[in-house]
C-alpha cells in the first residue's frame, strides 16, 4: 500500500523532480493545492465539490495525471491535542480508498490550524468575505502542501551527500 504515515518513508517513496497535490478535505469541498516539479513552491489550484469518493477520487487523479505529480499529500485534522478524531478516520480512510486506485505515494501533513492560516492571509490581503468562502480551502490546502515542501526540503539537507 502506498499510503504512508512516517514522513521519512513518503519522502523515500517520491519520484524525483516531480511536483505534489496536495488536499485538504473537508466535509463539502476538497481544496486543491500543486507544486513545482522541484518541490519548493505551493500554489492554491481549484476546489472539488464533494459528490461521492469515486468521483472525487477521478478529479483528484486527473488533475495529478495531467500536471505529471508524483504524490499525494493530505492534510490530517488531528485535533488540538494531537489526538486524531472522526475527521482523522475519515482522511485516513479517503486515503485507503485512494491508495487503491493510484500508485502514487500518499502522505499525511498535521493541518491544524490551516484553514485559521489561510483565513489570516486572506483577510491581511483585505479579501471580501464572499470572496474568502470562495478560496479558503485551496488557500489551506496550499498551506497544507507548504508545510510538507518545506519539510520535505529540510529533510533533504539533512540527509548526508555522498
Amino acid at each position: 500500500m502506498s499510503v504512508h504515515d512516517r514522513l521519512e518513508a513518503f519522502a523515500a517513496a517520491l519520484p524525483p523532480r516531480r511536483g505534489l497535490i496536495g488536499l485538504d478535505l473537508g466535509t463539502r469541498t476538497i481544496g486543491i493545492a500543486v507544486s513545482d516539479p522541484l518541490r519548493r513552491v505551493a500554489s492554491p489550484l481549484d476546489i472539488v465539490r464533494r459528490q461521492r469518493f469515486g468521483l472525487d477520487a477521478a478529479r483528484v487523479l486527473e488533475i495529478a495525471a495531467a500536471r505529471d505529480l508524483g504524490g499525494i499529500v493530505l492534510g490530517l485534522p488531528r485535533n488540538m491535542d494531537g489526538s486524531e478524531g472522526p475527521r482523522c478516520q475519515s482522511t485516513r480512510a479517503f486515503a485507503r480508498n485512494l491508495s487503491g486506485l493510484t500508485q502514487l505515494p500518499i502522505g499525511f501533513w498535521d493541518e491544524r490550524l490551516s484553514t485559521v492560516a489561510a483565513e489570516r492571509a486572506l483577510l491581511e490581503a483585505d479579501t471580501s468575505r464572499k470572496r474568502r468562502a470562495e478560496v479558503i480551502d485551496r488557500v489551506a490546502a496550499g498551506i497544507i502542501l507548504q508545510g510538507m515542501l518545506d519539510r520535505l526540503t529540510y529533510l533533504e539537507g539533512a540527509q548526508p551527500r555522498e
